[in-house]
C-alpha cells in the first residue's frame, strides 16, 4: 500500500531549482521542470554527491562532485562514472502542496 507525504509547497521551488528533502529517513532531490515535478534519491551512487546541488538542463541533472549525469524524471543514469541510476519517485500537486509517494 502507497501514501502520499507534503514535502514542500509550490511557492518554495520555481521552475529550473532544485530542493532537498527528508521524507521518512530519505533524503530525496524534488525538481521543478517548467512545473513539473520530478523526485529522485539525492545521492549519486558513484560518491554520494548531493543531487540536488547539481546543474539541471532540461531533463538532465549533473552530479556537482564527479559529472555523473541522470534524468530527472526517471532516475536513470546517462553518463559515468556512477553505473547505476538512482531511485525515482512518484509526485502530484495538491492544491500549492507537492506530495511524493511512499510505500507505506
Amino acid at each position: 500500500m502507497t501514501r502520499f507525504v507534503k514535502v514542500a509547497t509550490t511557492s518554495e521551488l520555481a521552475p529550473g531549482q532544485a530542493k532537498k528533502v527528508e521524507v521518512d529517513g530519505k533524503t530525496i532531490a524534488l525538481f521543478n521542470l517548467e512545473g513539473g515535478y520530478h523526485a529522485i534519491d539525492d545521492t549519486c551512487p558513484h560518491r554520494g554527491g548531493p543531487l540536488s546541488k547539481g546543474p539541471v538542463d532540461g531533463e538532465v541533472v549533473t552530479c556537482p562532485w564527479h559529472g555523473s549525469k541522470f534524468n530527472v524524471k526517471s532516475g536513470d543514469v546517462l553518463t559515468r562514472p556512477a553505473r547505476t541510476g538512482v531511485s525515482s519517485y512518484r509526485v502530484r500537486v495538491s492544491g500549492s502542496d507537492i506530495e511524493m509517494e511512499l510505500e507505506a
